[in-house]
């Protein structure tokens, strides 16, 4: 459990005392993926889902999560974000779910840019839930970070 941030040397949890690290950019860029059938996409590409634009629902769902990470996450910092962009696409069978979140701090914004995916992925769900029971929420991840002292990080 040594290696481990978020425990201390008993093995218990605690917050990670960030307060002697430099402040720098930190950005963090997550994926997710909404499989769906192909007519439940239809719904929305022509404007026909029940319960209004699904996108705009997401987008904002997403936003709104990113800022609350905080309150979600039991041992994140709460942080001064400094922008959040959520960015839906509609793929073959599949809504792909894009967030990207900046801060000047102390500590990085992974988990604002999962948070963020993840919420708008369970909007969509629930917006679409009705006609698609099916839907799978897949592949959260991290793909991008930078800043801080760990350095950049990528992946597809």
């Amino acid at each position: 459990m040594s290696g481990l941030t978020h425990t201390d040397v008993a093995g218990a949890a605690r917050m990670v005392d960030v307060s002697a690290k430099a402040e720098t950019t930190r950005v963090a860029t997550a994926k997710a993926m909404v499989v769906m059938q192909a007519g439940t996409l239809d719904l929305i590409a022509t404007g026909q889902a029940a319960k209004g634009d699904v996108f705009a629902a997401a987008r904002l769902a997403g936003i709104m999560a990113a800022k609350r990470t905080a309150d979600l996450i039991p041992l994140c910092h709460p942080l001064p974000l400094a922008a959040v962009v959520v960015e839906i696409e509609a793929l073959e069978g599949a809504v792909s779910i894009t967030a990207t979140v900046k801060t000047n701090g102390r500590t990085g914004v992974e988990m604002e840019a999962l948070t963020a995916v993840s919420v708008a992925a369970l909007t969509i769900y629930d917006m679409l839930k009705a006609v698609d029971r099916a839907m799978r929420i897949e592949a959260i991840r991290v793909v991008r970070k930078s800043g801080g002292k760990s350095g950049d990080f990528e992946q597809d």
